[in-house]
């Protein structure tokens, strides 16, 4: 990697993260909690960093106490698909010399696990599909170069479903995993293995990517944090399909890679560490740094809060949750609004992002397929304006309907960029429901049960719509449990570019309430 200088300032200015808008106290807080032992598998990273650095503990120690944590408890949920444990070991004691030399990275040591379909050069990277069981890359994602990098131990890749397109993480190379919370429910997708093994303790920091709510619907369901960054924030170069060329540097117009983890502080970290433009490229990624969290304080904040949907209904333990958190925040002094004239269509945002997510997986649709759907899409009446409708129509698109529906789409942004001027986040469901039982049934039959009424099972793609289609950063961070002992997370949406807010809110929250509890029995 050359020393590029736009990533250098990026760098300085993204490790001023960690302490702006609070998430340094919610790290002092979350660090009260958590068990003295310095390799406690709950330790946050931050905290797990410093005493690296001050040598109560090795890299060594805490990766051989993860490898023997994944052995004796991941039978249960199988979130660590691939394993590279030798590799871990050899970088640990690489990582406890530059330690001993006095050497002070980012990451220095700390052993995490990233998701299955980013490339690590000599392991085999599947999407889940079994046409793609051997195909290995022969080098690193960028993201992973970053990481390793700064000093990061990687244990191995965690689970996902085939081709990443779903809520559950199963496939018919490595399994289903398991939520920590519930083994019969789904740690969510496509993400899952991910957030699974966050809520597990095999690891403090997790690498995702997200296009349909895959960082924000495992998090939720795991009751770990995660932040889908704004768009081309963190570059995508390695994280394509199978047999793409890893050193490709792509451009994608809804997909974004960000950090899982057990706390704000750690999400703040992550995102230092992965953020900044390639340095293949002159264009792809902003190299300017971002803007500071708009406010330190809980009380300071403006939100509007959303918690029905028109096109999808809300399970009552989420509207509950938030219902809750917005009694708190009403009593933390923070100003909760629930509507808003200059809130854009939310019908029409989901539609339009439906449509375009649909294109988006088009490009790699076989020919009979898209003929079969071609003949669906023919059939739909003009009125038809379920979301199943325009799933169809997404995936039968031409060129210049995707350019007109875009220009809808700069439209509806605009309408967005003028809510952000009287509001500082809208906070939402993550998804519509706690973790579901697994269903591994026909997707295109699948249907969700919400309280009682059944609904198409993607028609819960809503509450991931907003941040997605406009390229908006979204932090997700738990906020409660169901009447059944289920995680429940809140969405943080902010403006674009504005990353740091939404995570200083997600510390504050952290801070004021409480923040990640470990899953009963682990």
């Amino acid at each position: 990697m050359r020393n590029d200088p736009d990533r250098r300032l990026f760098l300085k200015e993204a490790g001023a993260a960690a302490v702006v808008g609070g998430i340094a106290v919610a790290h002092k807080r979350a660090n009260a909690a958590e068990p003295a032992a310095a390799g406690s598998p709950y330790r946050l990273a931050t905290n797990t960093i410093a005493a690296l650095a001050a040598k109560t503990v090795s890299s060594r120690e805490l990766v051989d106490a993860a490898i023997a944590r994944i052995e004796a408890l991941d039978t249960k949920i199988n979130a660590v698909a691939v394993r590279d444990f030798a590799a871990a070991r050899e970088a640990a004691r690489a990582a406890d010399a530059a330690l001993a030399r006095g050497e002070r990275r980012p990451l220095l040591g700390l052993p995490m696990t990233v998701k299955e379909s980013f490339n690590i050069a000599g392991l085999p990277t599947t999407w889940g599909d079994p046409k793609f069981k051997d195909w290995r890359p022969d080098a690193d994602a960028l993201t992973v170069s970053r990481l390793k990098a700064a000093g990061a131990v990687i244990l191995g890749k965690t689970n996902v479903p085939i081709h990443l397109a779903d809520w559950q993480s199963y496939n018919e190379i490595h399994g289903t995993t398991n939520n920590p919370w519930d083994l019969t429910r789904t740690p969510g997708g496509s993400s899952g293995g991910s957030a699974a093994a966050l809520a597990a303790g095999f690891g403090a920091l997790e690498l995702g990517s997200d296009i349909g709510g895959s960082l924000r619907a495992p998090a939720h369901y795991c009751g770990v944090f995660a932040h889908k960054p704004s768009i081309d924030l963190v570059p995508m170069r390695g994280g394509g399909p199978p047999g793409t060329p890893p050193l490709l540097p792509i451009r994608d117009d809804l997909a974004v890679l960000g950090p899982m983890a057990r706390g704000a502080a750690d999400l703040a970290l992550g995102l230092a560490v992965l953020a900044g433009p390639d340095e293949m490229t002159d264009g792809i990624g902003y190299k300017l740094a971002l803007p500071p969290a708009r406010h330190a304080r809980l009380k300071d904040f403006r939100v509007l809060l959303l918690d029905t949907h028109p096109l999808c209904p809300t399970a009552n333990s989420v509207m509950g949750a938030l219902g809750e958190l917005e009694g708190r925040l009403g009593k933390s002094g923070c100003a909760v609004s629930r509507t808003s004239q200059r809130l854009p269509d939310l019908a029409r945002t989901t539609r339009l992002y439906v449509e375009l997510l649909m294109a988006f997986y088009m490009t790699d649709l076989p020919a009979a397929d898209r003929r079969r759907v071609e003949g669906w899409a023919r059939a739909l009446s003009p009125d038809d304006e379920s979301l199943t409708a325009y799933r169809l129509r997404g995936l039968t698109i031409s060129f210049p309907d995707w350019v007109r529906a875009n220009r809808v789409r700069a439209g509806l942004r605009q309408q967005w960029r003028s809510l952000f001027q009287d509001f500082d986040v809208v906070l939402c469901p993550a998804m519509p429901t706690p973790a579901f039982p697994h269903d591994h049934t026909p997707k295109l039959i699948r249907q969700l049960d919400i309280d009682g009424k059944l609904v198409v099972y993607d028609d819960q793609i809503v509450w991931a719509a907003i941040a997605t289609l406009f390229g908006l950063p979204a932090t997700v961070a738990p906020i409660g449990r169901s009447a059944t002992g289920l995680p429940i997370g809140v969405q943080i949406i902010g403006g674009f570019l504005e990353d740091r807010t939404t995570i200083a809110f997600a510390g504050e929250i952290e801070r004021e309430y409480g923040g990640f509890v470990p899953p009963p029995g682990f």
